[in-house]
């Protein structure tokens, strides 16, 4: 039966009630039980998923040791990504700035997104425009319209080949032929 007025007075108390109904028994300790253990590791959640999990973990934990929490998240990156960060020849993160580190991490991880979906759209694009069945006949390009006719060819006899010939006088054989003995 609702009476209208909230069973609890003071707002400590509800407090106090609400984390016993509400929160873990002890946070620290499951906390600590998780990052000792490789559930709470990256795998196939993206950076800012896993992320926002870590750091509530090492909150809940207590640490702050810059130095820790770099190999903690360091060592539960998903490979690719963890080999990409320790092998870059400039900009490297510093071992001791988990803050630069999460943002690398974060960087690396949506060009990873971006490269992925662009290779799925590249593979499932065609090669050729796809051909469209329309009522309407193609286009009609310019020389469709106005075809050029093809330039006559007109072929010649080759030039007669150069002879090493020297002519013969016909008129100066019939002398000799016509002259009496």
């Amino acid at each position: 039966m609702d009476t209208g007025i909230f069973p609890i007075p003071i707002w400590g108390d509800f407090e106090q009630q609400f984390r016993v109904h509400f929160f873990p028994v002890n946070v620290e300790a499951n906390a600590i039980n998780a990052l000792e253990g490789t559930s709470y590791h990256q795998g196939g959640r993206i950076v800012d998923n896993y992320l926002d999990n870590f750091q509530t973990l090492v909150s809940d934990v207590g640490y702050t040791d810059p130095q820790k929490l770099v190999v903690k998240f360091r060592r539960s990156l998903r490979l690719g990504i963890q080999n990409q960060i320790t092998t870059m020849p400039y900009g490297r993160p510093a071992n001791t700035d988990p803050d630069a580190w999460y943002r690398v991490a974060q960087r690396i991880n949506q060009m990873h997104l971006a490269n992925k979906t662009f290779q799925s759209v590249s593979r499932s694009a065609p090669s050729a425009p796809p051909k469209t069945t329309s009522a309407c006949p193609p286009p009609l390009s310019v020389a469709r319209l106005f075809p050029v006719p093809p330039l006559p060819v007109t072929l010649k006899p080759p030039p007669p080949a150069p002879s090493m010939r020297v002519p013969i006088n016909v008129d100066a054989t019939r002398k000799t032929r016509s002259l009496p003995p």
